[in-house]
């Protein structure tokens, strides 16, 4: 029974930070997959972001190589989700995720979601 709590989004100009944590009550997040998925306004789906499948194995998308890092807090149970030089297209609902023996990117066979923290970038 995962709870998985994201906090950090808000508004931000191009350019711009912000910090995303993702809080998991319920279980150790070293039992589990984690990643970080995005929904842009008008868009069907969440597409992943960054996934840390373990502290060594993480995966970014290339829209955002090189400017995000995904990272697990193992002392507070927390994934994190450093994002810098954003972009507009950067705009989205970000969620928090979560699964076990799923080896994957696809965000529909993902088990355990957060709510969601809305970021937006202006231009």
């Amino acid at each position: 029974q995962l709870q998985l709590t994201e906090s950090g989004g808000g508004l931000v100009q191009a350019g711009g930070s912000l910090r995303l944590s993702c809080v998991v009550s319920g279980r150790t997040i070293s039992d589990y997959y984690m990643g970080w998925f995005r929904q842009a306004p008008g868009e069907e789906h969440k597409t992943a972001t960054a996934i840390t499948f373990n502290a060594g194995n993480i995966y970014y998308a290339a829209y955002v190589k090189g400017r995000f890092r995904i990272s697990r807090d193992n002392a507070q149970n927390t994934v994190v989700l450093e994002m810098n030089s954003l972009k507009p297209e950067d705009t989205a609902v970000y969620y928090c995720a979560a699964v076990r023996d799923v080896y994957s990117i696809h965000a529909s066979q993902w088990r355990s979601w957060g709510q969601g923290t809305q970021v937006t970038v202006s231009s």
